[in-house]
């Protein structure tokens, strides 16, 4: 028998009715231990394919293999190995953050002592033993969102299942969450699948990235590997005055997508002089409040294949949902 990656996808389709055809075809593996980042603008398809891998959505058509067995014939195989915390959190109010690790534990068929155990081993994890006998009702977003993944970690899985964990999260909670994400997977081995909009997350944490659009898969590879795309070029971020337009563009601007006040370009490094006085002079004409050239990062490459910056969110607000967000506060918890 062929050994199959810790995920592996065929050709996985899901087509809504009456609606877009939110995952269109997309083949992708990752292995186990690895870290693999799922970008993609708002309704591209990522939470609906993690709703497909979790076995929470059937798929239109295709295959998923997810710790070796089929999605649509092993479901409760698959919800057995895997945990997940997804877009929003389905928590009680009433109950404390300890009486939900106790209870996902008893529906994990954990006897008395380890459960209790489990609860408090992960509430220390997530740094919520202070909180631990408080009703959730009164937890903030950070330590809602610390609860759920101690939730998912309840039955110790081996893939771990991400979706936007770090929404609308200041950045200390991010910072916390990021270390323990990184921590599983390189201390014990658990392969994470981790959908976000947040370019640095995917940077800072992924070993792979895979970004989809409209369904489909538009590049993959590590985060060097992507940016090789754009080695040559320099980013040229640009923050209009308010009310002023963005000028004609010079010659030298090789792309350019513009987001409200904060516009990205792209130049050639052999520009950069040039860059720098076109810039000078628009701040001076009172165009610009600020501008800043520098190397090219992970989201130049996103707006080269993807070509919406605006379309990832910048941790100020909440993104917008995939298709699928009726099912998004689902659990995938017990087998």
């Amino acid at each position: 028998m062929t050994q199959r990656a810790a995920i592996e996808v065929e050709a996985l389709v899901r087509e809504f009715r009456k609606g877009p055809r939110a995952v269109d075809g997309i083949d992708l593996a990752v292995s186990s231990g690895e870290i693999y980042g799922f970008l993609g603008p708002n309704g591209a398809g990522k939470s609906t394919t993690v709703l497909m891998l979790t076995t929470l959505l059937p798929p239109t058509s295709g295959h998923a293999w997810v710790g070796g067995f089929e999605i649509g014939r092993h479901g409760a195989d698959v919800r057995a190995v895997i945990g997940a915390a997804l877009q929003e959190a389905a928590l009680d109010a009433i109950l404390t953050g300890r009486e939900h690790l106790v209870l996902q534990a008893t529906l994990q068929g954990l006897s008395g002592e380890h459960r209790r155990r489990r609860a408090q081993e992960l509430l220390e994890r997530v740094g919520l033993t202070e909180a631990a006998d408080r009703r959730v009702g009164g937890y903030s977003g950070g330590m809602k969102r610390r609860l759920d993944l101690a939730l998912a970690l309840v039955h110790s899985p081996r893939i771990l299942f991400l979706d936007e964990p770090t929404t609308g999260l200041d950045p200390q909670s991010r910072a916390s969450l990021w270390e323990e994400v990184a921590r599983l997977a390189h201390d014990e081995g658990m392969t994470v699948f981790l959908t976000t909009q947040y370019l640095e997350e995917a940077d800072a944490l992924a070993d792979r990235i895979g970004i989809i659009d409209h369904g489909r898969i538009v590049a993959e590879g590590t985060p060097a590997q992507l940016k090789e795309r754009v080695a040559d070029d320099l980013r040229l971020e640009l923050v209009l005055e308010p009310g002023a337009a963005l000028p004609e563009l010079p010659p030298f601007v090789l792309r350019d997508v513009g987001s409200g006040q904060r516009h990205l370009a792209t130049v050639a490094a052999s520009a950069a002089a040039a860059a720098v006085g076109w810039a000078e002079a628009a701040k001076l004409d009172g165009t610009f409040e600020e501008y800043r050239l520098g190397p090219a990062t992970l989201e130049d490459v996103y707006v080269e294949l993807v070509g919406r910056p605006d379309a990832l969110s910048n941790g100020n607000g909440v993104p917008a949902p995939d298709p699928a967000t009726s099912l998004e506060d689902a659990r995938v918890r017990a087998a």
